[in-house]
């Protein structure tokens, strides 16, 4: 996620230059041909470049506004998952208790199984984040622009290993049963599940508690799937491909509509064909590349949830719930990026 109060023009411009100077190509080629070579049937009436335009237009504000729905949708998840965490603290420290059991237990044996319980979902809540991470095919992070712009920030989950963030909040046993699962967040919150059921049988909660706790379960497993299904489920590549087709299409159309609006202004006016060729063409591909790299939210761009961000705000709540000391530091963001 991108902090900072805009993208500079600099930055702007070095992410696309690669762009600008295919735009200036594009635009020079047709216009030298045509004022050198006096090729005057090279032009194409300016009408239909300009409807095409608009179709192309068009298609891309539905991507742009489709790419946004499900960044945002995105987000709106893992703000539930902040609220559900912290809602599953409450709980685990005030629904564990001794008084609806004959087994009289010691504090310090409850306080134990409340930070089992706190930490089996900082777990959950981290290997959640390692899966949504992992690249898909379709994904567009590995692109030369956007590997690029990866040197100005850090993915925490590039950088670590699942392992080593999960040995401080599992046992030595369960953490080699999670580590041979496929899916080791829902083998988690399955883990979770059967320690409430050891709880109740105990008497350690009572059913009205346990059935609250177990609704909560469900809503993490929601929140999960939610997040699995904008992960697994690519923005329509019909879409995303055939947008990208005509774009391209009205890029190399421009200048041949160009060209005679210009000459008419007068003989050394149609050179003008090329800034104005590439400033549209610049516009136009942006504006595309806007929607891709929004189409993916978890992928690891400058754009995406700040999965390591909230995580560790949930590890902080979570922590000091149990009164912990020595509470880790939120997440900063770098060069303005926080993931």
């Amino acid at each position: 996620m991108y902090t900072g109060k805009s993208f500079s023009l600099k930055e702007v411009l070095i992410w696309t230059r690669r762009d600008i100077l295919k735009f200036l190509v594009i635009a020079t080629i047709p216009t030298a041909i045509y004022a050198l070579l006096d090729w005057k049937w090279m032009v194409i009436p300016w009408l239909p470049v300009a409807l095409i335009g608009t179709a192309v237009a068009f298609l891309i504000g539905f991507k742009n506004n489709a790419t946004y729905d499900r960044m945002w949708e995105a987000r709106k998840i893992w703000g539930m998952i902040v609220n559900t965490s912290r809602s599953w603290g409450i709980m685990s420290k005030d629904f564990i208790s001794d008084l609806h059991s004959e087994e009289k237990v010691d504090a310090k044996t409850l306080i134990k199984i409340q930070t089992q319980l706190i930490y089996r979902h900082l777990a959950w809540v981290t290997c959640l984040r390692y899966q949504l991470r992992v690249p898909k095919e379709w994904e567009n992070l590995d692109k030369n622009y956007n590997a690029e712009y990866r040197k100005k920030y850090v993915i925490h989950e590039f950088e670590n290993s699942l392992e080593a963030e999960l040995k401080p909040l599992l046992e030595a046993a369960e953490l080699r049963y999670i580590l041979s699962k496929k899916n080791r967040a829902t083998q988690l919150i399955a883990n979770q599940s059967k320690a409430l059921k050891e709880l109740r049988k105990r008497g350690l909660t009572d059913d009205f508690r346990h059935m609250e706790m177990e609704a909560l379960l469900l809503d993490v497993y929601s929140h999960q799937g939610k997040s699995e299904r904008i992960k697994n489920f690519p923005y329509p590549r019909q879409f995303a491909t055939l947008n990208l087709f005509f774009v391209w299409l009205f890029i190399l159309l421009v200048p041949f509509g160009l060209m005679k609006e210009f000459d008419v202004l007068g003989a050394n006016f149609v050179w003008m064909t090329i800034p104005f060729s590439l400033l549209v063409s610049w516009v136009f591909h942006t504006m595309e590349k806007i929607g891709e790299i929004t189409e993916n939210p978890f992928e690891g761009s400058p754009n995406d949830i700040p999965m390591a961000a909230l995580s560790r705000t949930i590890e902080i709540d979570l922590r000091d719930m149990l009164d912990e000391e020595n509470l880790p530091e939120p997440i900063a963001a770098t060069n303005h990026i926080l993931m």
